[in-house]
């Protein structure tokens, strides 16, 4: 009973410094006013296409920041966007770059059904260096490669900010 007491004691001993490391975090994240001006560029880019999608950005949590979806836009293309937006900030890589190393039978497969991952093309991370704080996604150009498109002609026109 003597050792038992002793260890429980010592292991309490060894977890008391813990509390001195503890660090604050800082963490960047998308501002509303860029997150707003990517999905607008995101938009302009659509509709120089001719199509008429609907727009999402989250934040670095994968939370909804700002959506946007033209007046002939589908029902079903919003909540598409928002997943593959979702979808790129999960994985930090095109939502593109996730339907293909998940399909078929591989050890990722089953990343295709995690809640809110959808495995289209359409999504963007949005970086700042090494650090992803935010993505971008888009449904509604006839294909998954037009979405992307669009997606990369928005956040090319927003590169000065992301520096």
């Amino acid at each position: 009973m003597r050792l038992k007491s002793t260890v429980v004691i010592a292991a309490i001993m060894a977890l008391a410094p813990m509390g001195a490391d503890a660090q604050i975090l800082t963490e960047r994240n998308i501002s509303l006013q860029l997150a707003l001006s990517i999905a607008q560029a995101a938009m302009a880019a659509c509709k120089t296409d001719g199509y008429d999608v609907s727009v999402a950005v989250v934040d670095r949590a994968g939370d909804l920041k700002v959506m946007l979806r033209a007046d002939t836009a589908n029902p079903h293309n919003a909540d598409l966007a928002r997943r593959k937006a979702y979808t790129s900030r999960t994985f930090k890589v095109p939502s593109m770059d996730v339907a293909k190393r998940t399909n078929g039978p591989t050890e990722l497969s089953g990343q295709r059904f995690l809640a809110d991952v959808i495995p289209l093309g359409g999504g963007l991370p949005i970086n700042i260096g090494n650090d992803t704080i935010g993505a971008l996604g888009i449904s509604g150009s006839p294909t998954q490669e037009g979405d992307e498109k669009c997606a990369t002609a928005a956040l090319a026109s927003v590169a000065n900010s992301l520096k």
